[in-house]
């Protein structure tokens, strides 16, 4: 095999081994199982419901309403619901009704998200006491069930998630402030259900599953308060920059002034996490020591500024081929989690993912990477306010960039990997993969 046939392959192996992760996590996939499964509970618990309410909030929402329905096709016609999703996965469904909460590649809270939150409330809250409701959540589900609490307005509450986003809070931090500003999140939403048991089937996008941070929590007792979400404010001195209603509330809480998020819910709540990171790289390391790779996988829980988790993954790729060369067997190097960027006030165009890999490159240099492929790409297909799910990049790719006079380092300076890899064919471009289970980042040694 020569070299360029090669380095293909390895690019190609790089991209199905990432697939496997996604695939391993879709919901028509997870909730079939779920259903199946009688530990649950869920199908004893709905089969004599006068009514099933499914409500639910994610960029997997869509694929998991339809998912439910065919793992209960004989009772759809009891089922009514509301589920808030992005735009460009909408689809007609039998009984569940899909709200259009926000176009793509905009992760921010719209009207048309309060819209949809507030019916998600209301049907929630007619639940008779023999009603049972079933809940679909999944990452991204923060920003598409927004439901300001009163006399904050929902442009404020976009300009202190922006703040957040800007100064890279992690989203342990960001859901702190934006439970305490929601009528919804923090449990709020299953403290109004009075029916005979809800059940929430998770699809976790955060490091560890936290319950009270995924979509921020909306059937999970919350464990922050008004005094943390002040100090996440301050950590990142936006006391001064957040809109005047925001500290006004937070601060009245903080002195009692507002109740508290529920702290405990009713023993009827049940929440499960159904698909996570960790699901997804034991599908990809199947996935690669079928393709015939040694796989050493770093776990999910990869987190940090970007180009320090880039730094450390560089110096791992170094080691490994400085341990074992000439290599006995390729090695596969996987990794999940999420991790941050911090932008300042002028910047370009990409998302962690991209960043990851432009910065692994420009580390590793052409001749490390002439053995080298390095893929990182988010599970839900999107990266930033890109098009593209991430990047991969391998020898060529300095080949390409040198045809261009595309230099690595300039690019990331500014923070614009998304332009370096764009012309060069470098970009992971899948559309919506409805899931969202953070990461997965691959390296191929040989």
């Amino acid at each position: 095999m020569n070299q360029a046939s090669r380095i293909l392959s390895l690019r190609d192996h790089a991209l199905a081994i990432w697939q496997a992760a996604v695939d391993a996590v879709h919901p028509s996939k997870l909730i079939p199982e779920v259903i199946a499964n009688s530990s649950f509970g869920i199908q004893a618990a709905v089969s004599h419901a006068p009514r099933i309410l499914v409500v639910g909030a994610g960029k997997a929402g869509a694929a998991m309403g339809a998912a439910l329905e065919n793992a209960l096709p004989n009772l759809v016609t009891r089922m009514e619901g509301i589920v808030n999703v992005p735009a460009d996965t909408m689809r007609p469904l039998q009984a569940i009704r899909l709200h259009a909460a926000r176009r793509g590649n905009v992760n921010q809270p719209t009207a048309d998200g309060v819209e949809g939150a507030g019916q998600i409330l209301d049907l929630i809250a007619s639940a008779g006491p023999d009603d049972v409701a079933i809940g679909l959540w999944s990452g991204g589900g923060s920003a598409l069930l927004p439901a300001p609490v009163e006399g904050v307005s929902l442009e404020d509450k976009q300009k202190v998630t922006q703040l957040l986003h800007e100064c890279g809070a992690t989203i342990h931090e960001m859901n702190a402030v934006r439970k305490h500003l929601s009528r919804v999140k923090g449990g709020s939403l299953a403290q109004a259900f009075a029916g005979g048991a809800f059940y929430n089937l998770i699809i976790s996008d955060v490091i560890g599953d936290p319950l009270d941070v995924i979509a921020s929590g909306p059937t999970s007792p919350d464990s922050s308060t008004f005094h943390d979400a002040l100090s996440v404010l301050e950590k990142y001195a936006l006391t001064s920059l957040a809109p005047k209603s925001v500290l006004n509330y937070l601060r009245k809480g903080a002195l009692g002034l507002i109740p508290e998020t529920p702290k405990k819910l009713s023993s009827q709540i049940h929440n499960f996490v159904i698909g996570n990171n960790d699901l997804a790289l034991t599908a990809s390391q199947a996935k690669a020591e079928e393709l015939g790779y040694r796989v050493q996988n770093l776990g999910s829980e990869i987190e940090g500024e970007t180009g320090k988790v880039a730094a450390a993954m560089a110096h791992v790729v170094r080691d490994m081929i400085a341990q074992d060369r000439p290599q006995r067997q390729p090695v596969c190097l996987l990794s999940g989690g999420e991790t941050t960027v911090t932008l300042g006030k002028h910047h370009g165009l990409g998302g962690r993912n991209q960043e990851f890999v432009l910065a692994m490159i420009d580390i590793l240099g052409r001749d490390v990477m002439t053995n080298v492929v390095v893929m990182s790409g988010g599970t839900d297909g999107e990266d930033g306010p890109t098009d593209a799910a991430g990047a991969v990049a391998n020898g060529e790719t300095f080949r390409l960039a040198d045809n261009l006079k595309l230099s690595p380092a300039d690019f990331l300076n500014r923070h614009d990997a998304y332009h370096f890899f764009q012309p060069i064919g470098g970009l992971i471009q899948t559309g919506l993969t409805q899931t969202n289970v953070m990461d997965v980042r691959v390296i191929l040694i040989r």
